[in-house]
């Protein structure tokens, strides 16, 4: 296997040839190393990268591979977004107002430590991850290895831009109103989002008042459900879910927008919702045109979201030294008070009610678009304000957010390519249901491949 070929395997495939002794863990992190020092000065995935104790973890991993025991994850180079705490590093959240470094991982890097990962470097994110795409004053753009005038999306959109360029086995993002999908989405990857709770935030309690969560960006579906196993806390095994065939499923096509966004679907995603319909129909699945009632879910995502920016921003040591625009939504944050907060999240249980009736009435998954166009050019809310930026940018991912009110899981899955860049949609599955998505999506992936596409930026 030469390098780009062991670069682009993933996950799953990285760890078994390091299991089976086929590739050596110093021979994978060197070769994913040399990848980055040749593709990442045009990309600008990584804020910084951890070379020397990489390779020094690689060293220890070949010298005790054999009484390494039920380590899944081991020798694979994982990336750590940059929202997340590693040992002995600042956790910059995309801006040079943060705090010191941080004493201990955060408990997600702790269990990828032990399940063998090799925590290879740290991931940009916009100023508190704030918005889609990935672009700062403190640190640049990051560009997608599809098309370097296109953003890879955010919040997680080093982690989008790693993984896709072979610059990584996986990457861990982040979910607060898309933050995974999005990226996964424009960068052509797998992206599943978790159920709220099945991933620990800690140290942290929650993010923007309970809708972010941590979880992966992969190349194939396989690869999410290993590094699930290896963080999650307990329940089935997701590689079995996903190794398992879904039986005949009914599922919701549901295209409609959330109120009170105005946006259309772009023919080319309406229509890779509508391929993915029909192969689902060929596979046997029950297809059915649904439209979710996506009651107040929207507006209660913006308002825990804009309160959430407020409250972190707080936190920082350095807030002068934030963006115009990072400043001008900490404003709007301000403007939150914890009246309207407080019933935003009271309207969770309504919300979820409403839109998850599509499950009561005998869906088991639900199909939406992932986007109603295709990825941000850089710089296109270069010198926006927070209200333009705010505005623009819900249009573009409307029927994202509202899964993360719910707290239910929600994935990003390829679906084919318009005029170059990948196109997804999104998959929605029952509260605590990873299984059916997970294994559904495997399904997907055999009947229309798409991890041995390669970006023509990252060869």
């Amino acid at each position: 296997m030469d390098a780009a070929d062991l670069a682009y395997a993933g996950l799953a495939r990285q760890a078994d040839l390091v299991v089976g002794g086929e590739v050596s863990a110093r021979e994978l992190v060197d070769a994913t190393l040399a990848r980055i020092e040749r593709i990442d000065p045009v990309l600008n995935a990584y804020r910084v990268v951890f070379a020397e104790r990489a390779r020094a973890e690689a060293d220890s991993v070949d010298a005790h591979r054999r009484d390494a025991g039920d380590r899944p994850l081991l020798g694979v180079p994982v990336a750590i977004k940059d929202d997340c705490d590693v040992a002995g590093e600042v956790t910059a959240w995309g801006t040079d107002a943060h705090g010191p470094a941080v004493a201990a991982d955060a408990e997600v890097v702790r269990r990828l430590r032990r399940a063998g990962a090799i925590v290879i470097g740290k991931t940009h994110v916009p100023e508190l991850t704030i918005v889609p795409f990935t672009e700062t004053p403190t640190f640049g753009k990051t560009r997608n290895p599809w098309d370097l005038e296109r953003t890879p999306g955010g919040s997680s959109g080093g982690s989008g831009a790693a993984v896709a360029a072979g610059l990584a086995g996986a990457a861990l993002g982040s979910d607060g109103a898309g933050s995974i999908r999005i990226p996964a989405g424009w960068c052509g990857l797998f992206g599943l989002k978790p159920q709220r709770g099945r991933v620990p935030m800690a140290p942290h309690v929650e993010n923007w008042h309970g809708l972010s969560t941590f979880g992966p960006l992969t190349r194939t579906v396989a690869d999410s459900a290993r590094f699930y196993d290896a963080v999650s806390d307990g329940g089935p095994s997701f590689a079995a879910a996903a190794a398992r065939p879904p039986g005949r499923l009914r599922v919701a096509v549901s295209t409609n927008v959330p109120a009170p966004v105005t946006a259309k679907v772009a023919p080319e995603h309406l229509g890779a919702v509508e391929s993915t319909a029909e192969l689902l129909r060929a596979l046997g699945h029950e297809v059915v045109e649904r439209q979710i009632d996506w009651g107040s879910a929207f507006l209660g995502v913006v308002t825990r979201y804009l309160r959430g920016i407020h409250d972190a921003a707080a936190t920082l040591p350095h807030p002068e030294r934030l963006s115009r625009r990072t400043r001008g939504y900490v404003r709007l944050g301000g403007l939150i008070p914890p009246p309207a907060l407080a019933r935003a999240r009271a309207a969770e249980a309504s919300d979820r009610a409403r839109i998850n009736a599509v499950f009561a009435e005998g869906a088991d998954v639900v199909l939406t678009p992932t986007f109603v166009r295709g990825p941000l050019r850089i710089g296109e809310y270069e010198g926006r304000g927070a209200q333009w930026t705010l505005n623009g940018t819900a249009r573009v991912v409307p029927h994202l957010g509202p899964f993360n009110a719910t707290g239910q899981p929600a994935a990003a899955v390829p679906a084919g390519f318009h005029e170059g860049l990948p196109l997804s949609v999104q998959l929605v599955g029952r509260p605590e249901d990873e299984d059916t998505l997970l294994s559904l999506a495997a399904q997907l992936e055999e009947a229309r491949p798409w991890a041995h596409r390669r970006p023509p930026h990252a060869p």
